[in-house]
């Protein structure tokens, strides 16, 4: 928690799931049930969904700046059922309308200038996390933070912003019915 509350400008990608601090408890819980299942591991996602909320307290206090890209594949990828993801996708819908958050969705159409990634956040321009199937590695070496920061810039120019998000978010929600 102190890192995220000391990180001022967040920069996050991902290409598989909605990123953590965008999750719904119903969204975490599906989604993290299914990696306690496959890791084979003591089931403490009750716990865990409860921290993964509270850390996104930091989308509402304090002086903070979010740049996130989504593949539009992250919209349609069923975690939980279709209510789950219902809620889900509003809640993108809410979350995109707060002033301190850019939501990019990088539609299936857009031609690609950067292949995809493995999802990763960016701190500030100070330490990159990655996500793996089987760990999550810290980065802090400035050239690799700075390669992660142009990464984050090429994939952004590939993503659609405002009405034109909105109306991929809303096509997901609609394809659930």
């Amino acid at each position: 928690m102190p890192l995220y509350e000391a990180t001022r400008h967040f920069r996050i990608y991902c290409s598989q799931v909605v990123p953590g601090l965008l999750q719904t408890p119903g969204y975490a819980g599906a989604l993290l049930s299914a990696i306690s299942v496959f890791h084979e591991t003591p089931n403490d996602v009750e716990d865990a969904v409860t921290a993964r909320v509270a850390r996104s307290r930091v989308l509402y206090e304090g002086d903070h700046r979010f740049a996130v890209l989504v593949e539009e594949s992250v919209l349609r990828y069923r975690v939980g059922d279709a209510e789950v993801m219902a809620g889900q996708l509003g809640h993108l819908l809410a979350v995109m309308s707060l002033p301190s958050v850019s939501l990019g969705v990088i539609p299936f159409t857009a031609l690609r200038r950067m292949w995809t990634l493995e999802g990763f956040n960016i701190f500030d321009d100070t330490r990159v996390h990655v996500e793996l199937l089987t760990a999550a590695v810290a980065v802090t070496e400035p050239a690799e933070v700075a390669m992660y920061g142009r990464g984050f810039s090429e994939l952004a120019e590939s993503a659609v912003y405002g009405g034109q998000a909105r109306s991929l978010i809303t096509a997901a929600i609609d394809a659930l019915r």
